[in-house]
């Protein structure tokens, strides 16, 4: 395998949307899913009205990678080996002795192997890996520290309710029937929560098509709220940019199950007819589906028998680790927290915050200090390295996080945004990851300080 890797080598070029070719305004975003969840388990479930309340400090504690224990109410980040770096009881730190006091000297959290080899969901902890739950781990934080207040016993039966108020807000009729909270927020003010995309990214767009490239959205959202997305960011002819549109794709089974678990759809209306295809014969919009149908479709489009799928997604549940471990395809991951280490945000974003928010728009969680959630935590610290204590406190070692491993592990490369790369030609070429490599080799532009930091430190 080459160590570079190039856009105009590959035949196919998939795309998520949410939090990958649409950028949300973070804090805005954010505030409204917390509000959403929150809300729910107030007004049907009973929980005390203080959960509405937060103060700008608060969100500090919402950061990505987190995996939440439903067993104890822990929160904890991981080291790329499972060592446990930090952990939180609710929203309250635990010190390095009630670590190594509830995880023995080791510091080992004793699911790690279940998480690590294959993501799936379990009923003993939850991780937090994309925008679109994170402020779940902020919700789950508070609602332990509340059972502590009222003397309640902590166990898995909270998530019961937290399950319900995802679902409750997410469920693929909320949106037609204006159910919870979020669906109907975004839909009268998408501008205050959707970032347009540039003409930048939009020329680049067609310019892959143009070159003949096969161009495939596939999202978990449903085909209406995907329909108010892509009119808002891309324009009323988003159509037009892909050959191949997939909605409530389920993902990551779109990609690791078979497919008579899956078939695709077609869809009249926003709604899914009840009969599966049994293959995938044209390009179009579908919903479900499964990736060896798709696989199918694709070499009769490029007529390639293995043609090179290249896919860009923000999560590593649903779209890294499945896509390159059962489809084979080249990844990109989108982390948005490498702009918040230094990597400058890209001029197209820029110019597109400065017209999209007025200061009156700003708003007084800005001018108190709300963090964004992809900046670095004063609680939870670095999402690519951490330093680890061992017991006494004298020993400390740079580790890379389980997160900033699973990147070079499961992505081709790492950026902040595709308005990173839009404007660069189609075949420039990008220097991979590659265990061979420093660490630091495969993040564009640059890589994130902590990690050049952590090379300056051991050369």
């Amino acid at each position: 395998m080459s160590e570079y890797f190039s856009l105009s080598d590959c035949d196919v070029i998939g795309f998520d949307l949410d939090h990958t070719l649409c950028r949300y305004h973070l804090k805005e975003t954010s505030r409204l899913i917390y509000e959403s969840f929150a809300r729910y388990l107030v007004e049907h479930k009973g929980y005390d009205k203080d959960l509405l309340n937060l103060t700008p400090a608060t969100w500090d504690f919402c950061f990505k990678g987190l995996v939440v224990d439903l067993e104890d109410g822990n929160l904890v980040k991981l080291a790329e080996d499972g060592t446990v770096l930090r952990a939180t009881h609710g929203t309250s730190d635990l010190s390095t002795e009630e670590i190594i006091k509830h995880y023995g000297p080791k510091r080992e959290w004793n699911h790690f192997n279940s998480l690590s080899t294959s993501f799936t969901r379990s009923s003993k902890y939850y991780f937090y890996d994309n925008y679109f739950d994170l402020p779940g781990a902020l919700l789950c934080g508070r609602v332990v520290d509340m059972l502590h207040k009222r003397g309640n016993e902590v166990n898995s039966d909270f998530w019961k309710d937290m399950v319900a108020a995802i679902d409750h807000n997410y469920n693929t009729s909320a949106f037609r029937d204006d159910a919870g909270t979020y669906f109907p927020s975004v839909k009268r003010d998408p501008g205050q929560y959707l970032q347009r995309c540039s003409d930048s990214v939009k020329t680049w767009l067609r310019s892959m098509k143009n070159a003949g490239q096969v161009l495939l959205l596939i999202t978990s959202s449903h085909s209406d709220y995907c329909r108010l997305i892509c009119e808002h960011i891309l324009g009323k002819d988003f159509e037009e940019l892909f050959d191949i549109i997939i909605t409530n794709a389920l993902k990551p089974g779109f990609f690791s199950l078979v497919p008579q678990q899956r078939p695709f759809r077609t869809l009249v209306n926003d709604v899914e007819e009840s009969e599966g295809l049994p293959s995938l014969d044209k390009p179009g919009w579908y919903s479900q589906g499964n990736w060896p149908h798709l696989h199918e479709l694709l070499k009769k489009m490029t007529g390639k028998p293995e043609p090179k799928v290249v896919y860009f997604g923000d999560s590593m549940r649903s779209d890294m680790f499945p896509a390159s471990s059962f489809g084979k395809w080249e990844t990109v991951m989108i982390v948005e927290e490498m702009e918040g280490e230094g990597v400058p945000k890209s001029e197209a974003a820029l110019s597109n915050e400065a017209q999209v928010e007025p200061l009156e728009k700003k708003g007084k969680f800005e001018e108190q200090g709300m963090k964004s959630p992809s900046a670095v935590s004063n609680q939870w610290g670095s999402y690519f390295v951490d330093v680890h204590k061992s017991g006494g406190g004298d020993e400390e070692s740079q580790k890379l996080t389980w997160c900033c491993h699973c990147i070079h592990k499961y992505s081709t490369m790492a950026i902040p945004s595709v308005e990173h790369i839009a404007d660069l030609p189609l075949d420039y070429k990008f220097p991979r990851f590659s265990p061979d490599k420093p660490c630091t080799t495969g993040y564009y532009p640059r890589p994130p300080d902590s990690l050049l930091k952590r090379c300056e430190s051991m050369s």
